[in-house]
Formats: structure tokens, C-alpha cells, sequence
């Protein structure tokens, strides 16, 4: 069975069950993957149960969701996307262990327990950094000179800017940074995470609460800059973050991190074919995300790469409508 609870009619799990903290869980592609992937996996026994949950909920309602998965037995972890920042700041003191890039990183995508203790993971650095790897050729950095404009900053951005500005990326990292947010206090968190790293990557924020600010970053950017939607626009809210006027660079390459929806910002990117724009939508970042997270909840491992994540991948495609 895959359930649906809304947040405050959660009821106690009868079987091994990992949940999906979200706001429209039901439409998520992991509905029809997870019992395909848990008969492959020798997770046949398990359950996925969705948590629906409004934009920016109360604290306490954030609070309700994870004291309920602390205590019941069989509430095993879960994902949360959406909110993961939210979630972090009002549920913090009820986590037990707080991994050090959930610290970094002011958010939490995974809850997991060993020995009855409730564990605050960030995988996102991981995933999008997987999911990166799969689109952007080696040393494209290196030979492009390209640069990133990351739209939204929320705990995705910081994720993504994260793994593309560390240290151990050196010789091959984007020449700058660009991230808008049509609010100040999270640019200001992303600003502390890059000061933390101590990267010498120049990132630039902006305040950007009209579309039309968007557009005019794009014509800053170099031929071949990658350019990413992570506002959630087009799946957890309609519309694109930018307009319909905007021209992106020449060879750019266009991320939206939604798979599902309709998708506006691809459909924009598309227009400016003639500019051979490369258009890459967040499957493989969803196969990556799911599956570091329930490697974690249910404490086996998964590859990354390989045969065994191929035909993960396969069994997943095969339920795309």
C-alpha cells in the first residue's frame, strides 16, 4: 500500500516503513518505483507512506512529524524535500545525531535511527553531486571557463554550490557562482556555508524578488554556464523564476531540478533552441536522491554506479508516464 497522511493524522506503522516528507507526495514517480525497487532491493516487506505538509508549515506541525517517527518502532526514517530547512530549524533539538553536512548545510533530507537513536542526515551534497556528474563531462569546467546561476537557495542550492566549490574540486570548479532568492535570510545562510568552506570560488547573491532580475543575470553569463532551477516553481508551485523573455547564453546548459509538472523553465529553454541549449530535467538527481536515502534508512548499500544502479535506474524508467 502506498499511503498518503496529512500531518497531523499520522497513524503508527504495522511494518517496516520509510515515509516521504513533502506537499503533494501523491504525484511523486516514487509511488509507482518503490515497490518495484523494494522487490529488487529484498525490501519486500517494507512500506513507503507519503507525509503531505503546506509550504513553510508551522513549527509544531514539523515537530509532530518527527516526534512521531522517533517514537513509533516501526517508522523507520524517511526523505524529506521541500522542507528540509524548515524542518531542521524547528525539530533540532529533537534529533539525537546530526551529521556534520546536515550541520554544514542547516537542513535535513533524511531521518534515520540506529540503536533507537533518531539521526539528522543532509545527502543532498552527495546526490546532486552524483546527479552533476552524470550530465557535466569531466573536466568541463576546466576547458569552458563556464559559470553557475542557481535560481531559489534553499537547502538544494546550497547543496549544489557546495559540492561545486569545495576544495577537492580543485582545477576543475566554475569560474563564479551566481544565486538569486526572492528572499534575503537564506542568501545570507548560503554566504555563511561558502565562508565556512573557505572557498576562493567568487559568489555573487541577489536579491531577486521579480522574474525580470533573473533575466538580466542570464545575459551576464559566459557561453556554456550551467543554469538551474531549484525554486521548486513547476512542480511545488506553478510558473518559471524567470520570463519568457529571457535569452540564455549560447551552449548553456539548463537544470530544472522538478521531473515532474509542467516544467516551464525547460519549456523556455527550449525556445532558444537556436542557442543549442542543453535541457536536463531532475530524473536522475530523484533516482540518486532516493536511493542514498534509503541505503541509509534501511542501513544497506546501494551503488552508486554500475550494473546494479542500472538496472535500478531501468526498473525506475519503466513507471515513467
Amino acid at each position: 500500500m502506498n499511503a498518503t497522511y496529512r500531518f497531523d493524522n499520522l497513524i503508527p506503522a504495522t511494518i517496516p516503513t520509510i515515509y516521504f516528507i513533502g506537499v503533494t507526495t501523491g504525484s511523486s514517480s516514487i509511488r509507482a518505483v518503490y515497490p518495484a525497487w523494494a522487490q529488487q532491493l529484498g525490501l519486500d516487506t517494507t512500506e513507503l507512506v507519503g507525509i503531505d505538509m503546506p509550504l513553510h508549515a508551522d513549527p509544531e506541525e514539523y515537530r509532530r512529524v518527527v516526534t512521531f517517527i522517533k517514537n513509533d518502532p516501526m517508522s523507520m526514517g524517511a526523505l524529506v524535500t521541500t522542507h528540509k530547512i524548515d524542518l531542521f530549524h524547528a525539530a533540532h533539538d529533537l534529533f539525537d545525531i546530526i551529521d556534520p553536512l546536515a550541520q554544514l548545510m542547516d537542513e535535513v533530507s533524511c531521518l534515520s535511527k540506529r540503536g533507537g537513536k533518531l539521526i539528522a542526515h543532509a545527502k543532498d551534497p552527495i546526490s546532486s553531486g552524483l546527479a552533476i556528474d552524470a550530465f557535466i563531462p569531466a573536466g568541463y569546467w576546466e576547458s569552458t571557463k563556464a559559470e553557475v546561476f542557481i535560481l531559489g537557495a534553499g537547502g538544494s542550492t546550497i547543496a549544489i554550490s557546495w559540492y561545486l566549490a569545495q576544495a577537492a574540486m580543485a582545477g576543475n570548479r566554475p569560474r563564479r557562482i551566481v544565486v538569486s532568492n526572492r528572499s534575503k535570510p537564506r542568501l545570507e545562510r548560503l554566504r555563511q556555508v561558502h565562508t565556512e568552506i573557505a572557498t576562493d570560488i567568487p559568489l555573487e547573491l541577489v536579491y531577486s524578488p521579480e522574474p525580470a532580475i533573473n533575466d538580466s543575470i542570464l545575459e551576464t553569463l559566459v557561453p556554456g554556464s550551467l543554469i538551474v532551477n531549484a525554486t521548486g516553481l513547476g512542480k511545488d508551485a506553478p510558473g518559471s523564476p524567470l520570463t519568457d523573455a529571457a535569452v540564455f547564453p549560447r551552449k548553456a546548459i539548463a537544470w530544472d531540478l522538478n521531473y515532474r509538472g509542467k516544467l516551464i523553465f525547460l519549456d523556455q529553454a527550449r525556445s532558444a533552441a537556436s542557442r543549442e541549449v542543453t535541457r536536463v530535467d531532475g530524473w536522475v538527481y530523484f533516482l540518486h536522491g532516493w536511493t542514498q536515502v534509503i541505503a541509509e534508512v534501511f542501513d544497506i548499500e546501494i551503488p552508486v554506479v554500475g550494473p546494479e544502479f542500472d538496472l535500478l535506474s531501468k526498473i525506475a524508467s519503466a513507471t515513467r508516464k
